[in-house]
């Protein structure tokens, strides 16, 4: 998460919250969080940057600003319900983690700011009518990750270009971000004369399946789809994809630390801010493990080879 960025963007749409309407708020105002997954070790990290990105610009929670957290607990279609929670308790501003909990909170309300985090065009969601001019109520950032899917399977294409079959791991529950991710790899493999083989798992029994499937199919590579379950399942991911020697690319670092092979994404009136810098990760003792040699290409195109 880009903290001051996302930080500086809660703190502008609270303060251009109404007067007329700050004066019915409760003394100290209330900032509304709203997550798919749930507040588990996964997300530590990011809650701790959200909470230290607020206090740098004066919000310290519990004594300047309450915050208010509603998670989904990894069950996507409770999030309209969740946002109306946060209506009812007076929140100044949303701040939404993700693509799904920020069409939530705008389709929730009209008026009150939200500051989202979008991993795809929000226009195309339908969260702002442009970048430099969101209008409305909505204004974030957008990490494009879910723009450069085909640049992901190219690259895992480049580290073993014998592959043929790649298995795609997504959350149906997520189904916009889902259906983008399906579109996008359908595509690049087809370029790359890749055979698709699409897995759901949106639980981390169905995560266990799916990897009991590809011990008996046996694809070649195996792209994980972005989305916020699967990134907060990351370990169980990770272990799982080492235990089975399956070559895996994943939307974000925070796999490629922990043992996940490699990694590529952009990590950013109010406009939306977007991310300008592309970032490619690979986990060097995860590719001998698998017997793979990296490419000269891609080691100098990494920003960061993890030993």
């Amino acid at each position: 998460m880009r903290r001051r960025e996302f930080i500086t963007l809660v703190g502008g749409a609270s303060a251009e919250w109404p007067l007329a309407a700050r004066a019915q708020q409760p003394a100290m105002p209330v900032v509304g969080f709203l997550g798919a997954t749930s507040p588990d070790a996964a997300n530590a990290d990011r809650l701790r940057a959200f909470r230290e990105g607020l206090k740098d610009t004066g919000h310290v929670e519990g004594d300047s600003v309450t915050i208010t957290y509603r998670w989904a607990e990894g069950q996507f279609d409770r999030l309209p319900a969740l946002a109306t929670e946060l209506l009812h308790r007076r929140v100044v501003v949303i701040a939404a983690g993700g693509n799904a909990p920020a069409l939530a909170a705008k389709a929730a309300t009209k008026t009150i700011p939200i500051v989202f985090l979008a991993t795809e065009d929000p226009v195309k969601l339908g969260l702002v009518a442009s970048l430099s001019r969101p209008s409305g109520n909505a204004t974030g950032i957008n990490f494009i990750s879910g723009e450069v899917t085909a640049k992901r399977l190219e690259l895992l294409h480049e580290l073993v270009p014998a592959a043929t079959r790649v298995a795609v791991l997504v959350n149906p529950a997520n189904a916009t971000t889902t259906e983008t991710t399906l579109r996008d790899v359908a595509v690049a493999a087809g370029d790359m004369g890749l055979q698709i083989q699409v897995v759901n798992s949106g639980t981390s029994r169905e995560i266990d399946a799916a990897f009991e499937t590809f011990a008996r199919e046996r694809p070649d590579l195996l792209f994980v789809g972005l989305d916020a379950y699967l990134n907060s399942r990351r370990a169980q991911l990770v272990n799982l994809a080492s235990r089975h020697a399956l070559p895996a690319i994943y939307s974000n670092r925070d796999f490629t630390e922990i043992g996940g092979l490699m990694s590529y994404a952009r990590p950013a009136d109010l406009p939306v801010v977007q991310s300008t810098k592309f970032e490619l990760f690979i986990n060097a003792s995860t590719a001998r493990m698998l017997g793979l040699t990296v490419p000269d290409k891609l080691l100098a195109l990494a920003d960061e080879v993890i030993e």
